[in-house]
């Protein structure tokens, strides 16, 4: 065992808190250590997840090879004859090979976004800019982190649905509560549908990618994380249960072991739990017919999953190798076989004239009968 591993706790903390004040000096970036629960730590710049909840060791080590790499590229900067104040004023290094990755992960977010870090490395390592290991996943957190710090891609672009944020809703006066209504005003496209849609993702970081599409189309998006909750399970239930047309529940997970349980366990707790219910439920991602037509990067399925000799193949897929773009194509054709295209028009323009009533009332013009 290293001498790192055997150190107290506290102390591998203030050594991970000294190379955090060293990164910050020479780039202004905020950097955070979180602790979970499970006493598993984990860190983040600007708030994207640096790596997997693990021990303060590991953590220390990460966050030592993200400083070294920082110190690599100034001292190629040095070799090339650029000063670090040059290089910062222009934005990019001067390691031909490292701009050039990075210009091709530009083009990849412009195209594709939003979408997750994950996503991106995946549609990386297709195109040979980094291997497919944890050190080119690193390489693709680490530019895309410069980059939008440097404002070569906006920070909209790389979407992130794990954390939240929670505040009332408050107005300054009854006509902003108005106009806010106004704007946020929508009519239900599943009123007269006839069924009723509900899209489930495995990952609540790939939600951010998908909410496009479910909102546009007024469907509920569930974020299960994995195994979802007994609550979380139960309130779902309860919902369908009032519903008097039949329920289409669409699953997008990993194709692994505990992927594919967890869509099984979410299945059949529904199904218990809203027994009187009509329930259709289709795992819409990731299948192995999409990983064959797709080209879908693989990697070995654990064996020390205890769900792996069920399971029955020896190759895992991750729903974020699904470009990020095709995913939502996905979803919004899982979607559309409920919708009539003309009743939606319809709908549109109903909903634009009644938007266009609460405009007018925001402005102070009385009754509208």
């Amino acid at each position: 065992m290293s001498a790192a591993a055997e150190a107290p706790a506290s102390d591998l903390i203030g050594a991970i808190d000294a190379v955090f004040a060293e990164i910050h000096a020479n780039t202004g970036a905020p950097l955070t250590l979180y602790q979970r629960p499970d006493g598993s730590y984990f860190w983040a710049v600007d708030g994207e997840n640096m790596c997997e909840p693990t021990d303060p060791a590991s953590v220390l080590a990460s966050v030592k090879l993200w400083r070294n790499r920082l110190v690599n590229e100034k001292a190629v900067e040095r070799i090339n004859g650029a000063s670090p104040t040059k290089s910062k004023r222009r934005g990019r290094p001067k390691d031909p090979a490292v701009e050039g990755r990075r210009k091709a992960l530009i083009e990849i977010v412009k195209t594709t976004q939003p979408a997750t870090v994950r996503q991106i490395f995946y549609l990386a390592e297709i195109r040979g800019l980094v291997p497919k290991s944890e050190e080119g996943y690193r390489h693709v957190q680490h530019d895309l982190v410069l980059l939008r710090r440097e404002g070569r891609i906006p920070y909209g672009w790389i979407t992130d649905s794990t954390r939240l944020q929670r505040k009332p809703t408050s107005y300054g006066s009854v006509e902003e509560a108005l106009e806010a209504t106004a704007a946020l005003y929508r009519k239900s496209l599943w009123r007269d549908a006839g069924s009723y849609v509900e899209i489930w993702v495995e990952k609540l970081a790939l939600s951010g990618v998908i909410y496009p599409v479910t909102a546009a189309y007024d469907v509920r998006l569930m974020a299960a994380k994995g195994y979802a909750s007994l609550s979380f399970l139960h309130s779902a239930a309860e919902d369908i249960a009032t519903l008097d047309v039949p329920a289409y529940i669409y699953h997008l997970g990993d194709y692994d072991p505990s992927g594919q349980d967890a869509a099984r366990a979410i299945e059949q707790t529904i199904r218990e739990m809203a027994p009187g219910s009509e329930i259709h439920f289709t795992r819409l991602a990731v299948t192995p017919e999409q990983i064959a037509e797709w080209n879908l990067p693989t990697r070995p399925t654990k064996e020390t999953d205890s769900r792996a000799k069920k399971f029955g193949s020896d190759v895992s897929v991750e729903l974020d190798s699904i470009e990020p773009e095709r995913l939502r194509e996905l979803v919004e054709e899982a979607i559309l076989q409920h919708l009539d295209q003309d009743q939606i028009e319809v709908l549109k323009r109903a909903e634009q004239s009644e938007r266009e009533i609460l405009m007018r009332l925001a402005g102070g013009e009385g009754s509208v009968a």
